[in-house]
């Protein structure tokens, strides 16, 4: 059965686009409403501005959120656990501990920066600075430096997992919804992820912690040091971390090398994501929990307290998702595709624009990245596009979402107090390391988007 068409009057399709998308910067900026109440009041007034029946608004509305979730909500939920896990076993400290005795003190600022990498495709960002943060303290504390050398380069490592690298929340649900196969995504991501990293962590790291001296925080005097006695062994952690990726990896590389077809039904089983992160979460469980000492009680709490943050994340995505459905079913990308192409500004660019102009209005980086992909993936053109042109863009969309954070950013926020520097400081490390994870992404994009 076909599904009712509804074409909008153009004009009247941009104003009431133009009205919704002013209406919700309102509400989430001017009147602090949370977003996904601000998403779904947008959504509602471009429905009824560009003239959408009642009846196929509230279908499209529904629609827009199965859609939506379909493909993530378990990708993310049992990411969600696996963080969990390695957060309470101390996992990411035992990464960063050995890297940090295996590079030696003058290069721990590289330490830190893998973890984050590493830990970022894991867990959410504010979860992986918490874990973190008190082993850049640390180092600041022993070698006298300011704490940005240490601090700068694990938050872009987080930022550059979170939105790079899966099965991190942020590059699963825009390659999503641009249709990405996830081994792809991996495998264009990594790249893109380590150069950022080294461009936006490392060496900016040096820059600014050797001309702006931030001392410990007032509450960080007495840095508690680890019991790397207690802690898992690195080699542990890593491989666990490595299942999911080398699984998802491998049912991609089956569909490419013929000599694989042997295996390949039990590559696509276990490759398949949702099952790469089972197996990640139940080895976790076993080798990080009951390996460690916790009981299965004590494991329930720990996987209950994990999902905690997932519901919130969620709903935003879904809320982002329904605008973008609503403006799909308006027509909207029949209306703009042609006008972008016409344009002559490559997809690449448009992506990052877009990603870009919605973090610095809205300043929350999963709505940039729901909302650009959505807009993007209702351009006809987009589907014909080829698999790693699809994944450039995803970096290009999540590169835009990330830069640019300023004061209505709540990670703007949260850096400025934990390090307890004023909005000037973390303007110029924070604002400029992730606006160059931003650039990066964007120029690693164009360059891949070459030779797809």
């Amino acid at each position: 059965m076909m599904e009712p068409m509804f074409a909008a009057d153009p004009v009247r399709l941009l104003i009431a686009a133009a009205a919704g998308i002013a209406v919700l910067l309102l509400l989430i900026i001017k009147f602090k409403i949370h977003p996904i109440l601000s998403l779904l009041i947008s959504a509602l007034l471009i429905g009824l501005g560009a003239g959408m029946p009642v009846p196929m608004l509230m279908a499209t509305v529904e629609k827009g959120a199965g859609e939506t979730l379909q493909g993530i909500v378990l990708l993310i939920g049992l990411g969600s656990l696996f963080g969990g896990i390695l957060e309470v076993s101390g996992g990411a400290q035992s990464v960063a501990q050995t890297l940090i005795n295996r590079f030696g003190e003058k290069k721990a600022g590289i330490s830190l920066g893998i973890t984050g990498l590493v830990v970022g495709t894991a867990v959410f960002f504010e979860a992986g600075v918490v874990i973190l943060i008190p082993l850049a303290f640390g180092l600041a504390k022993k070698t006298k430096r300011s704490t940005l050398y240490y601090v700068i380069p694990m938050l872009a490592g987080l930022a550059t997992g979170f939105a790079f690298i899966p099965p991190s929340a942020g590059s699963v649900l825009v390659a999503n919804m641009l249709g990405v196969d996830l081994g792809v995504m991996i495998a264009v991501g990594v790249p893109v992820g380590i150069l950022s990293l080294i461009f936006a962590g490392i060496l900016w790291s040096k820059f600014i912690g050797g001309r702006i001296h931030t001392g410990l925080p007032s509450g960080c005097q007495e840095v508690r040091e680890e019991d790397c006695r207690k802690l898992p062994k690195f080699s542990t952690v890593l491989a666990i971390i490595l299942v999911p990726l080398l699984l998802i990896l491998c049912r991609t590389a089956a569909d490419y090398l013929p000599f694989l077809d042997p295996v390949r039904p039990v590559l696509d089983f276990f490759g398949t994501p949702f099952v790469a992160l089972m197996a990640a979460v139940l080895l976790a469980m076993y080798l990080l929990g009951v390996r460690q000492g916790y009981t299965g009680e004590q494991l329930k709490k720990v996987l209950d307290r994990s999902l905690r943050p997932t519901g919130q994340i969620l709903l935003v995505i879904t809320g982002g998702g329904i605008v973008r459905w609503v403006l799909q079913d308006c027509g909207m990308g029949s209306l703009i595709g042609p006008a972008l192409e016409q344009s002559g500004l490559p997809l690449i660019l448009v992506a990052f624009l877009i990603a870009a102009l919605i973090r610095t209005s809205v300043g929350a980086a999963v709505v940039a990245m729901t909302m650009a992909a959505g807009i993007m993936a209702s351009m006809p053109a987009v589907a014909e596009l080829p698999p790693v042109y699809l994944a450039a863009m995803v970096c290009a969309i999540n590169g835009g979402a990330t830069a640019f954070s300023h004061v209505n950013d709540s990670g703007f926020w949260l850096v400025g107090s934990l390090l307890e520097i004023d909005e000037k400081t973390t303007l110029k490390s924070w604002t400029v390391m992730e606006t160059i994870i931003g650039f990066t992404g964007l120029a690693c994009a164009a360059v891949i988007s070459c030779f797809a």
